[in-house]
């Protein structure tokens, strides 16, 4: 069986559509046909080479998907073929199967416990999960990180009440998803900070207060106008040390607590002031939101559907395979909220 996927041969290059060879399958891997992949900012810093020498090249990405369930190696009894499933970088339950290799041509090519710019992917069973029947699949795949992620970091980490006033800085996938959380659970103070004016736009008519990023100078005048005193919470997920720098001082002395989870180049570090820590502020990295996947994925399926709240807003902007590049390049200048992936659409290069 043969499968074509979008494959990172060098890195800063764009990635090369192959036809693999699929492997049979081992103990623990389940094999999923991809119905939906999205792209993360991760997958821009290892296309980039942000994150430091890359020793798999080369190798598949991607790691948020819906799909269906077409095969199961020996010891899953998780999921079982013609299971719905979304596909999750995300630890849960199930083995941690051995990672595929493919074969293209008589090369290696790698990949990890779970990759999903691909028409079908071999895939760790504890990167797996039951799709919840009340989402639809292309809904699901933002279940895989972003919106895992961002409402994560809401309802597991930050846990604000109704009166707190929170900062989301920075509004791609993981920023309005945590947007979106905060509306769910009836969050009434929600500053939504962008540099994109259409992020800010779609985040006001959510129903957040938008503010549009020009200078961190205007961003502080605006949050003063509306929090004199500061944000209760700030997420930051605009992927910067300067947006964390920015976020940590828009929150309140004493009591703030920022909790980022974006993704700065490796080898660059945040600046903060001592005294700003000694004073009671808090800084936090998120890891997924803290999310446990079998558990909260459920969750937030009820709690989305129940509140009515228009998961679709985060699904403008969808590419067959063959399109990836375009796709890639567009999010990297910062013009897609989240780019949504059709492999069906593909075209061998």
């Amino acid at each position: 069986m043969k499968m074509t996927a979008a494959v990172l041969e060098q890195c800063g290059q764009p990635l090369q559509l192959m036809e693999l060879d699929i492997p049979p399958l081992q103990r623990g891997q389940v094999l999923v046909k991809v119905a939906y992949s999205a792209i993360c900012r991760s997958q821009l810093m290892e296309i980039g080479g942000h994150r430091g020498p890359d020793k798999w090249l080369p190798h598949l990405l991607g790691h948020e998907a819906s799909g269906t369930v077409v095969d199961v190696g020996a010891g899953v009894s998780k999921v079982a073929p013609g299971d719905d499933v979304i596909l999750t970088w995300i630890k849960s339950s199930g083995i941690e199967s051995a990672t595929p290799q493919y074969s293209h041509g008589g090369r290696t090519i790698n990949a990890g416990p779970v990759t999903t710019f691909s028409d079908y992917s071999i895939v760790s069973e504890n990167r797996v999960v039951p799709k919840p029947n009340q989402l639809d699949m292309d809904i699901a795949v933002l279940f895989g990180c972003a919106l895992a992620t961002g409402s994560g970091m809401v309802l597991n980490e930050l846990e604000p009440k109704a009166h707190d006033s929170v900062i989301v800085l920075g509004l791609g996938g993981i920023g309005m998803s945590a947007v979106l959380a905060l509306l769910a659970t009836g969050v009434k103070r929600i500053l939504a900070i962008d540099t994109d004016s259409q992020k800010v736009e779609l985040a006001a008519s959510l129903g957040a207060t938008a503010i549009h990023y020009k200078s961190e100078e205007s961003v502080f005048a605006a949050v003063t106008d509306h929090l004199p005193n500061g944000a209760d919470f700030c997420i930051e997920a605009a992927g910067s040390t300067r947006t964390i720098e920015l976020g940590f001082s828009l929150i309140k002395a004493r009591s703030g607590a920022l909790l980022f989870a974006s993704h700065p180049p490796a080898g660059q570090h945040i600046s903060i002031d001592p005294h700003q820590l000694i004073t009671g502020k808090k800084i936090n990295g998120s890891w997924g939101g803290g999310i446990a996947p079998d558990i909260d994925i459920p969750k937030l399926a009820q709690l989305f559907t129940e509140a009515k709240v228009p998961l679709e807003a985060l699904m403008t902007d969808k590419f067959s395979l063959g399109e990836i590049n375009v796709a890639i390049d567009l999010f990297y200048e910062g013009k897609l909220l989240r780019p949504i992936l059709l492999p069906n659409g593909s075209n061998i290069t």
